[in-house]
């Protein structure tokens, strides 16, 4: 099957289109920042009208099969917290008047299907804390039965063959599933135009920024400082990459604070005390979405959740290259693939399996060693400690690059991961199901596996002293790990770049 890399489709035809870069008209990314809040929202409010409210939601919203049956042996590492994936789109709905579009400062765009936006909303399982997850748009992933692409055109290839808007969102969950480890549980995806009637429902909302920005491509022109944001300056805000360091990636953070902001005005008494505001946004958000389940099922695992208790992440990356596929230059988001469920797995917590076990003894520990260090022969290297220190041991490999130093384990082999990740101080432990026994993948960050102590020496010899890793650094060419550190964007007063 080819594999298309530009990620503006259009549900009647197949075929390339010109990358899309710099096109002032286009909505481009842009998630729905009063979801989460109206969701909350509705846990405060009591009595007959909150019954009403969200009757009158529920009645709205489309629902679609997107998640596919689960049996008693599916892994789940999170057990009982839910995983919601929130999609934005641009996608403007068949009746969206010209006017509306004109208010969007956008135009019709012939049924385009981009999902621009994505975002798992971790939730814990009483419900008490919340994390955002966002995955550039992009992301230059696995997709299933496609092969490589950005993450946006998985939505448009399930799509394909009658799968409609069912089949997209399915294809677009098991990509994500299987990038990151998480059980996806719920799926809500939002329109172009369902973002912007909800916040101009909810009125202006207040953001700070640390320094000016004038953007001419996305519309956005505010100063430093605070400013109230109308819902067509929130559309430019949420969707600006021109101008930014990390282009896509601090649009991610855009949207992750404006989300965050937005879901502390909803939670205020004067939002929250209005029957008729929130009717009104209720309204607007209904007929906007689309979702697996009713929405009071959703707000009742967020019972307890408060702005200042939501987090925000962006995957790990390994860098932003221009790539060449089927001849023609390809601008991506190259993302840590292989160390993605450590760090998720560093968002979420450990699965308790791996928490109650207790080590195994080394031999009867096998663990099989992967470099993806960028460092000739660590591998190699840390068999060698491994076996000196008592472990049985296969045969040393390579992996992608990756940042974090990881033990991976398939569920099962909880207490050797424990024994490997014992002489490895600093690596996660992450359960995997793509390996069929424990594994050590060798990172960037420079931890391995030292030699066991000769007798009478009190420390054993560090792995990166020896002569073999002197002796091969990585290429320059190798790209630099990078990731978004975890941020809490939903406190009063917090600024962003």
């Amino acid at each position: 099957m080819s594999i298309e890399p530009e990620q503006t489709t259009r549900r009647a035809r197949r075929g390339h289109v010109p990358p899309r870069h710099g096109r002032q008209k286009r909505g481009s990314g842009v998630v729905l920042p009063a979801v989460a809040g109206v969701l909350a929202m509705g846990l405060v409010l009591t009595g007959g009208y909150a019954a009403f409210a969200f009757t009158s939601l529920n009645s709205g919203v489309t629902k679609i099969d997107a998640i596919s049956p689960r049996s008693d042996d599916d892994d789940d590492v999170d057990g009982q917290a839910q995983n919601i994936l929130l999609v934005g789109d641009d996608h403007r709905p068949d009746n969206a008047t010209p006017e509306q579009m004109a208010e969007l400062s956008t135009e019709d765009d012939g049924g385009a299907t981009n999902t621009d936006t994505m975002i798992v909303l971790h939730i814990n399982a009483d419900g008490s804390q919340a994390t955002m997850i966002s995955f550039p748009r992009d992301s230059y992933v696995p997709i299933p039965g496609v092969g490589k692409g950005k993450l946006n055109s998985a939505f448009y290839y399930g799509t394909l063959n009658g799968g409609g808007d069912t089949g997209g969102a399915k294809l677009l969950i098991q990509t994500i599933q299987d990038l990151s480890g998480l059980t996806i549980d719920h799926y809500v995806r939002v329109s172009l135009l369902g973002f912007y009637q909800v916040v101009k429902e909810l009125g202006p909302v207040e953001v700070c920024l640390n320094n000016a920005v004038n953007d001419p491509y996305s519309g956005v022109d505010l100063p430093a400082g605070t400013s109230e944001l109308d819902a067509k300056q929130a559309l430019s805000f949420v969707r600006q990459r021109h101008g930014l360091p990390n282009g896509d990636l601090d649009r991610n953070v855009r949207q992750q604070y404006f989300l965050s902001q937005e879901a502390r005005k909803v939670l205020s008494a004067g939002t929250l005390l209005n029957p008729i505001k929130m009717n009104n946004i209720l309204s607007a958000v209904g007929s906007s979405i689309q979702t697996d389940t009713d929405l009071v099922s959703l707000a009742s695992q967020m019972r307890n959740l408060r702005p200042g208790n939501i987090q925000s992440a962006t995957i790990p990356t390994l860098g932003t290259p221009t790539i060449t596929v089927g001849g023609r230059p390809l601008s991506i988001v190259e993302v840590d693939t292989v160390g993605l469920p450590a760090f998720v797995q560093g968002l979420v917590g450990e699965p308790k399996e791996y928490t109650k076990a207790t080590a195994a003894e080394p031999a009867a520990t096998t663990v099989t060693v992967l470099n993806g260090s960028g460092t000739t022969g660590a591998a190699a290297t840390a068999t060698a400690n491994l076996t000196a220190r008592g472990f049985q041991v296969g045969t040393p490999g390579s992996s992608d690059t990756t940042q974090k130093t990881q033990v991976q384990y398939p569920a099962g082999q909880e207490a050797q991961a424990k024994a490997v990740a014992a002489v490895v101080p600093g690596a996660v432990a992450v359960r995997s199901t793509t390996v069929s026994g424990v594994t050590l993948v060798l990172g960037s960050d420079g931890i391995t596996v030292t030699a066991p102590a000769a007798p009478g020496d009190a420390s054993s010899t560090p792995a990166d002293e020896t002569p073999e890793a002197e002796a091969s650094k990585p290429a320059e060419s190798e790209p630099t790990p990078s990731s978004t550190d975890v941020k809490t964007y939903g406190e009063e007063g917090v600024c962003i770049n």
